[in-house]
Formats: C-alpha cells, structure tokens, sequence
C-alpha cells in the first residue's frame, strides 16, 4: 500500500494518458472534432492573455538579470558549473529548440514574405525576418528560464524535491496533508502538459522526415513509416536517456550543435552574404524597437485575430506546454552558475543565434523567388520546404542525408531529456531507476503515434493542425499556474541569504 502510494502520481501519469491514447486510436475523428471546438473557445477567450504574459516574464527577466538578484547562484556559492559553456549552451538549445527550426527554416519566412503579417513600411524581407524573429525569439526562452530558475532556486538553495510543485509549497507544505491534492494536481498537471508537447514535437518531426523521404524517393510513403519513425526515435532516445545527463545527452546535443552549424555555413558562404547580414542586423533593430507593440498586437503591429489564432497564439502554447521540462532540464545542467548567467545564456544566446538561423535561409529563399520571378507556393509544405530549397544547391544528397540525421538527432534528444525529466518526477530522485526511464519511454513513443492517427482524423487535416489544436488546450491551465509561480518565485529570491 505505501508502495502504491509513493507511485500514485506515476500511475495516474499513465492512466491518463493510455486513457487518451486509447480515444485516440478508437474514436480518432471524435477525439478531432472536440479538440478543434474546445481550441477555439480557449484562443477566443485567452488568447490576449498568452501575449501579455510572454511579455511581463520577458521584462522580469531582464530585471532580474540586472538587479542585485543577479549574483545569486544556483547551489553553493564556491560551486562550479558541471559542463562547460559549450555543451551547456548545446545542451539547453537542444531541449528547447531543436528540430523546429528545421521544420520552419524555410517554410515560415516565406509564409511572412508572401503574407505580410503587419504593415509599418518596411520591406517585406524585413517584416518577415522581423515577425518570424518575435515568434521564436526572446518570449519563448523567457518562458523556459523562468521554470528553470524558480525550479532550480528551489532545488538548489531551498533543498526542495525536483518538482514543478516545490516552486510554490515550501518544504513543511509539501509534506502536508492540507496541500497534498494541491502539489500532486500541480506535478500532474506539468508531466501531461509535458507530454502533449514533447509528443507533438516528435510528431511533427517524424513527418517532415517522411516529407524529405517523399521527396527524394517520389512520395511512396504512407503514414504508417511516420509510426515507424517514432518507434525508431523512441528507441534512440531511451538508450541515449539510460546513458544519462553526462554521456548520451551531452555528447547527441555537442553533435546536433556542431551538424547545425556546418549547415548553417553551408548555406551561408553560398548566399549573398552581405544581403544576409544587412537583413539580419536591420531585422533585428526592428524587433528590439517594436517588441512591446509586437508583444501587446496594438496599432499597425496587430496583424488580426485570424493570424494570431493560427500562428502567435500557437506559438506562444507550444513554448508553454515546453516549459516545464525545459525548464527542470536547464536547471538540472546549470547548478552553479549565476542567475544574471542563465538568462544572458538562455535568453540571449540561443535568440540570436536563432535569428541568424532564419537569416540566412530566409534571405537566401527570398533571392530564389526572385530568381524565378513567379512563386506557386514551392515552400508552402512546412515538412517538405527545407528540401525543396535545398535541391537548389549542390551536394544534394550529402546535404538532405545530413538534414534527416539532424532531426533524428534533434528529436532524439529532446525525448531523451524529456524520459530524463519525467523519471526524476516520478521516482523522486535526481538519478531515476532504468525502471522508470523506459516506462516513459514506451508512453511518450505511444502518445506520439497517438497524435499521428488524430492528424490523419479526416481529409485536409495533419499532424501540425492536431499539435496546433491540442496544445492551446493543455497549456492553458500551466499558463496560470506561471503567474502563481512567478510571485513565489520572487517572495523566494526576497528571502534568499547568501
């Protein structure tokens, strides 16, 4: 009995979610349709609310950083950081960024180009970076680094378990009848909210393998290799997971990083490099000086509520649903470094080094379009485009073999750290047992292909539509729990002593 008890928030986490599974694969259109009903209301009703609150935790952070709160550091004040910059930096992009600028490297600047957004008489290369900039810029990581440093203040210097609910139950509490169906909602909430997002992720990157396979091979694969592809990342990402933080995901994150950046140099030095830093540097003064209109869609910045529901509103759910995870995962690798260092390495580095990213393969589609001198939607395919463009440029198939072991790689460790996270959850321990690894390995590798069978519910329908749809819903009530969480957060940095 005291077994079961210590496993409840286990064996509710898969209850639930074989629940779900199993709707999925047997009432799949169901399960579609009232989704896609539920998504609407909750953008209808909340969707301001996503914008304002990405902007506050954006300007508390950069408080923060400055303010004397910065000094602090997470564990002992002579400790030192366990990885170095590198693989730190490595280790966090990976996590939370990963295999979706791959999805989006073309297809979204494009979409920007050809569907201004707003109009505040800049160009259309520059509105587009500049959109595609605010979309996967500062707010997302604003996000992850504020679970990252409320959990790990609570971890590290409070001595709390690691769990989304210490952020707000001190040690007594957590221990206490009165707040025990408090805490256990709380943990529940963030491993299935963990999960929707994790597993759309895996989702969507497992089809956009099959579109670069359809590509090259002719479109011959049915969605059944997407299930396969799943399967074989689950795999991967287990065996990566029971390698632990130090080996498997350190080394998989060094590798994506590395892979990323000779493609990013690839595409690059055979660009128009000056057009590319000019778009790049003009970009993101426009993104700096138009964040707060951006953040707020007031005036010419407002680019509707259709745009909005279908693109920001989106966004803005899926970094949330990412969050937790992200979060316990950065606070895991950062023991020992500064607060003011966690948000300029959280906040800042991966910002940019994303807009380069879109830069470069924005600004390079752009000229391709104008070398043709006629679009018919060549991009429009969000699991096809990075393909599509890539046929244009040399090497083909070392470049397309490279792009699909970087979203095998990608995806493999985001998973990982996600079985890595979960486990520690459940088994309440910093090292989690071989036991708990892989049962969350075979529940996240099911909810994914869980996913697959609802996007293919009906005609015009796919994964991205499902992803879109599911995740506005689960990360809806973790979003108000931020705003509890980030008023404890700073009650805790209020009555921390050196």
């Amino acid at each position: 009995m005291h077994k079961i008890k210590d496993n409840l928030l286990l064996f509710s986490s898969i209850a639930i979610l074989l629940i779900v599974c199993f709707f999925f694969y047997n009432y799949t259109s169901e399960s579609y349709n009232l989704i896609e009903s539920t998504s609407l209301k909750v953008r209808d009703i909340f969707g301001q609310y996503y914008l304002v609150l990405g902007l506050v935790s954006v300007f508390l952070l950069l408080g923060i950083a400055v303010s004397k709160w910065g000094n602090y550091k997470l564990g002992k004040p002579t400790e030192k950081p366990a990885f170095s910059k590198i693989a730190w930096i490595s280790m966090l992009y990976s996590a939370g960024m990963g295999a979706g600028i791959l999805l989006r490297a073309v297809q979204e600047p494009v979409y920007m180009f050809e569907n201004s957004p707003i109009n505040t008489g800049q160009s259309k290369e520059v509105i587009a970076l500049e959109f595609t900039f605010y979309q996967w810029g500062f707010t997302a990581w604003a996000f992850y680094t504020l679970f990252a440093l409320a959990i790990g203040t609570a971890v590290f210097k409070f001595n709390r378990p690691t769990l989304t609910s210490s952020t707000v139950f001190h040690a007594e509490q957590l221990i206490s009848k009165s707040y025990i169906n408090g805490k256990f909602l709380i943990d529940l909430l963030t491993i299935l909210t963990t999960v929707f997002g994790l597993v759309a992720a895996v989702g969507l990157g497992a089809s956009q393998i099959k579109g670069g396979l359809d590509h090259l091979l002719g479109d011959v694969l049915n969605y059944n290799y997407i299930i396969l592809l799943i399967i074989i990342i689950g795999i991967f990402s287990l065996l990566s997971a029971l390698s632990g933080v130090d080996k498997g995901i350190k080394r998989l994150s060094s590798a994506n990083i590395y892979l990323t950046l000779a493609l990013l140099l690839f595409v690059f030095v055979q660009g128009d490099i000056f057009e590319i830093v000019k778009q790049f540097g003009i970009a993101f003064y426009r993104y700096i000086k138009d964040f707060i209109p951006l953040s707020l869609a007031i005036g010419i910045y407002n680019p509707g509520k259709q745009f909005l529901t279908d693109w920001t509103y989106y966004y803005w759910a899926f970094w949330i649903a990412w969050a937790p995870f992200t979060g316990i995962f950065i606070a895991r690798i950062s023991k020992g470094r500064t607060i003011r260092e966690i948000i300029i390495g959280a906040l800042l580095i991966p910002s940019l080094g994303t807009f380069f990213w879109f830069s470069v393969f924005g600004t390079s589609a752009f000229k391709l379009i104008e070398d043709w001198g006629s679009y018919s939607d060549e991009f429009g395919n969000v699991f096809t485009s990075l393909f599509i463009f890539l046929s244009n440029y040399p090497l083909q198939t070392i470049v397309n073999s490279l792009i699909i072991i970087l979203l095998i790689g990608f995806l493999v460790t985001s998973l990982d750290s996600a079985i890595y996270v979960l486990s520690t959850f459940t088994s309440k321990t910093d090292n989690p047992s071989r036991k708990h690894r892989i049962l969350w390995s075979v529940i996240l590798t099911l909810s994914a292909i869980g996913l697959v069978l609802l996007g293919f519910a009906r005609e015009g329908s796919d994964v991205l539509v499902a992803a879109q749809m599911l995740l506005i819903i689960t990360s809806l009530p973790l979003s108000l729990f931020m705003v509890w969480m980030i008023i404890k957060w700073i009650l805790n940095l209020y009555r921390w002593k050196k």
